[in-house]
């Protein structure tokens, strides 16, 4: 009998990644950089699989390490096989070396790094030219692979059905922090690792407020009321946003319900490979614009997801880049209108070689609970 253990999903899982350090070493080449330093956690993992709060990789044109302390060598080993594990708690002593070793002269590092730790890389790798990177790794997170499509998609079905069942939940007298903790809890409880951001809970006038943190306000009848919500599932995010109202919806809400829902279909229909950002935007904007609210409309249409629930690409009113397949993407117009109330719909989106995949279901008509 076979000894053969590791599944076929963790053969193109590595094979993926392998392609990812390909890819990695391609921009060192146009960008002219002998080696790349990463310490951004999330592009760690990217990269290599490893998950941890402790660690440094270090891409050359011949090997790549994965540098990380005595906590998470074991684990670092296990996920990272094609890596050079280096168990340390000086990170860039250890990468000074591995630079002298291959003659390394020129190493981008990623611009996020603090001050404090742009002195270090200065002070311990003096032997070297150190030049900072934009996006290096995010750049590549923008297209999604099979496994991470699968793998947001789930995140989004604990979306939506935690949005459903709180709708069940919702009635007058239940604070905006209670509904909040019921959409964590909800699902954390649905296989949630945990959430994507705080949630955002406005209701009555301060719906009018885009990011309105929740608060002990109770929900009065006739609140129009926002959540903005989103998970992690197996590190990747998702992010939604439904309006809803309690009771009753007076008729200049519900105008503005629906022209933000018209908006919100209208970027859903004309969303596909090769539009540009630009148009992306501009199809909720021009409905917006002409019924009125334009000034209402105050933030952008969207933005990329995956490892982080924001993330490239954003969306420039005269972009001219352009959607590509397997972009996932999000569609989020909204009008907010001082001292009477807002209206945001958000859903994710994935961009197929036939147009878009809507990823987030839970329903988006005029809601009266």
């Amino acid at each position: 009998m076979s000894s053969f253990k590791i599944s076929l999903s963790e053969i193109a899982e590595r094979n993926c990644r392998m392609t990812r350090l390909s890819s990695v070493r391609a921009r060192m080449q146009v960008e002219a950089l002998d080696a790349v330093i990463i310490t951004n956690l999330k592009n760690i993992y990217y990269l290599s699989g490893f998950w941890g709060t402790a660690g440094t990789i270090l891409v050359t044109q011949k090997a790549q390490y994965l540098l990380t302390d005595s906590r998470y060598s074991i684990a670092a080993r296990e996920v990272a096989v094609d890596f050079d594990i280096v168990e340390t708690r000086e990170a860039f002593v250890e990468i000074a070396k591995l630079l002298k070793k291959e003659a390394v002269s020129l190493v981008g590092f990623e611009d996020g790094v603090t001050y404090a730790e742009f002195q270090t890389m200065q002070s311990q790798l003096a032997g070297v030219t150190l030049k900072a990177t934009t996006n290096f790794i995010e750049v590549l997170r923008q297209i999604k692979s099979p496994s991470e499509i699968a793998t947001i998609k789930k995140a989004c079905a604990i979306s939506d059905q935690a949005f459903n069942d709180l709708l069940k939940f919702v009635e007058p007298g239940k604070t905006e922090i209670e509904i909040a903790n019921f959409l964590d809890f909800k699902m954390r409880d649905l296989g949630a690792s945990g959430i994507s951001f705080d949630t955002i809970v406005a209701s009555g006038k301060r719906s009018a407020l885009p990011h309105g943190r929740a608060t002990h306000k109770p929900i009065d009848f006739g609140d129009t009321v926002t959540v903005d919500f989103g998970c992690y599932y197996d590190h990747y995010a998702s992010d939604m946003t439904r309006t809803f109202f309690v009771g009753e919806a007076s008729p200049q809400m519900q105008e503005i319900y629906q022209i933000v829902q018209k908006a919100q279909q209208a970027v859903t229909d004309v969303s596909a490979p090769d539009l540009t950002f630009g148009d992306y935007d501009r199809a909720a904007r021009d409905i917006i614009e002409t019924a009125g609210y334009g000034q209402a409309f105050s933030h952008g249409i969207g933005h990329g997801l995956g490892l982080d629930v924001h993330e490239i690409p954003y969306f420039p009113k005269t972009s001219q880049e352009r959607l590509v397949e397997n972009l996932i993407i999000t569609n989020e117009p909204g009008i907010y209108v001082e001292n009477l109330g807002g209206v945001r719909i958000e859903d994710d989106l994935l961009i197929t070689s036939q147009g878009v995949e809507v990823l987030t279901k839970a329903p988006r008509e005029l809601i009266i609970l």
